[in-house]
């Protein structure tokens, strides 16, 4: 999969940018369309995806492959689940070079929407590879929940190196895990995907699944 193949919401471009309702037009509206298409251009994705066994050990405590994470919101997510899938993305390093670019001769302005542009792009391709695993599991007539992912709700990002063991995603896709337990390519997501006999339309995802409720960013 290629980044000029994904749909592009730029609406979510303007939300990181701190418009509400109205969107940008004229001079705004083709800068950030220009620095979309140079992200776009550049970006280069790579994804890794596997299914586990998944265990309720408890009410809140459960065993996913032979990994054992505990989390009231993801337990909420995943109740009545016996599979999930856990996945790592990336759409590179074009967005980090493209902001520090901007920074360096003093165009900040362009360094945020690069940022900006870099959120809704790995979100689209995060959407895409999502849909896929969802028709894998529709061809067995099971569902998916919607993707969690550590740092949403109570799932701490400590979870993450047992993430990385797991998958082996500094191999398959190139990210890395910095000691503070962030990743390098900055634009990257790791996720974990319940699959039910059950079509159950679990509600809890993204923005609703985080107990920050100040986030200048939610929806």
């Amino acid at each position: 999969m290629e980044a000029r193949e994904l749909e592009l919401d730029y609406s979510e471009v303007y939300r990181y940018l701190g418009y509400r309702k109205e969107q940008p037009e004229g001079e705004v509206k083709e800068v950030v369309e220009r620095c979309v298409g140079d992200l776009v251009a550049q970006a280069e994705l790579r994804s890794v995806a596997r299914r586990f066994p998944l265990e309720f050990l408890g009410e809140q405590r459960f065993r996913i492959g032979d990994m054992e994470l505990e989390s009231r919101a993801l337990a909420r997510n995943m109740r009545g689940c016996d599979e999930a899938y856990l996945m790592a993305a990336t759409i590179g390093f074009a967005m980090d070079r493209l902001a520090a670019r901007a920074s360096a001769i003093g165009r900040m302005s362009r360094a945020v929407i690069y940022q900006a542009a870099g959120a809704m792009l790995i979100e689209s391709y995060c959407d895409a590879l999502n849909r896929k695993l969802k028709e894998e599991a529709a061809a067995e007539g099971k569902f998916l929940r919607p993707r969690f992912s550590p740092g949403y709700g109570d799932l701490p990002l400590a979870i993450q190196p047992e993430l990385f063991r797991v998958l082996d995603v500094q191999k398959n896709t190139g990210i890395t895990l910095t000691e503070s337990l962030l990743m390098m390519p900055t634009k990257s997501v790791t996720a974990l995907i319940g699959v039910s006999t059950e079509d159950s339309h679990c509600l809890i995802q993204g923005c609703e699944s985080c107990g920050k409720r100040d986030c200048s960013f939610r929806r």
